[in-house]
């Protein structure tokens, strides 16, 4: 009697190891995009070069590279306003784990609100419009909503910010800086047209617009766009929710305020208790 059984095996274009002879659990070589990564990459590429590679699988250009290196920097932190932020910085006072204060910033931020799926629509309108500023209006103001989503609907443009009146200095800085390193025609042209733009919309552009324009200039996909945007931002969620953390709920003013007794009745003596 013989028996045969079938090696599983994972099917990837990105990763490729080979297992140490002593230890098939171990790898010995690792492959991304068919660069060993501790042989060859380490040491010679930067950090956001090798994201860059796991994405899209071969190495970014110098203006590629410097683009993303300044889009990460302008993302790392979106600031305490921010909901993500926000739900990292109620997570860390509430005594969560770390890794919960990071899920709650993943979560808050995933949505149609300056979140992932913001990024993810407003890439797909550079997919569609490119820079044709009429295909832009049309789009701006008759958008195409997603079938059979989970995520509900924005009621505002993907790109511009609802709460705003006129367009933030940091975006417009941000923006200003990332043409200046990458000589990007899509930013020049989103800087070139950003008042129409914001007319059309009636709304001013975001930092969530000028990230999908960069996306789009590097080749992302909406699907790439919207996870690379995800994690760009939990630096800063990470360091607010360890500071809130170490400062406790009574320094928060969401909860500290919310917990003062109006109606103490003061502690109850020998009270009976039936169990």
């Amino acid at each position: 009697m013989t028996t045969s059984s079938k090696q599983e095996t994972i099917t990837t274009k990105i990763w490729k190891e080979i297992p140490e002879d002593d230890n098939p659990f171990a790898a010995k070589v690792c492959y991304c995009s068919g660069f060993d990564v501790y042989g060859d990459l380490l040491g010679k590429a930067s950090y956001i070069e090798y994201l860059y590679l796991l994405f899209k699988l071969e190495p970014p250009s110098p203006f590629h590279a410097k683009l993303l290196e300044g889009l990460a920097i302008v993302l790392a932190h979106p600031g305490v306003r921010d909901h993500s932020v926000r739900g990292a910085m109620n997570a860390g006072v509430g005594g969560s784990t770390h890794a919960s204060a990071l899920m709650s910033a993943l979560a808050v931020g995933a949505g149609s609100l300056g979140g992932g799926r913001e990024i993810y629509i407003a890439v797909q309108y550079w997919e569609s419009c490119d820079t044709d500023l009429k295909s832009w209006e049309v789009m701006i103001k008759k958008p195409q909503g997603e079938e059979a989503s989970v995520w509900r609907s924005a009621d505002h443009a993907p790109g511009f910010d609802p709460h705003g009146v006129s367009c933030a200095l940091p975006v417009r800085q941000s923006l200003a800086y990332l043409i200046k390193i990458s000589e990007s025609k899509k930013l020049e042209w989103l800087q070139t047209n950003r008042e129409n733009l914001e007319q059309f919309s009636g709304r001013p552009l975001a930092m969530s617009g000028v990230a999908a324009a960069v996306f789009y200039e590097l080749g992302f996909s909406p699907d790439e766009a919207e996870m690379f945007f995800l994690f760009l931002r939990l630096p800063g969620a990470a360091v607010h929710a360890l500071e809130q953390e170490q400062l406790g709920w009574r320094r928060y003013p969401f909860f500290g305020n919310g917990l003062k007794l109006t109606n103490d009745p003061g502690p109850i003596k020998n009270k009976r208790v039936d169990v």
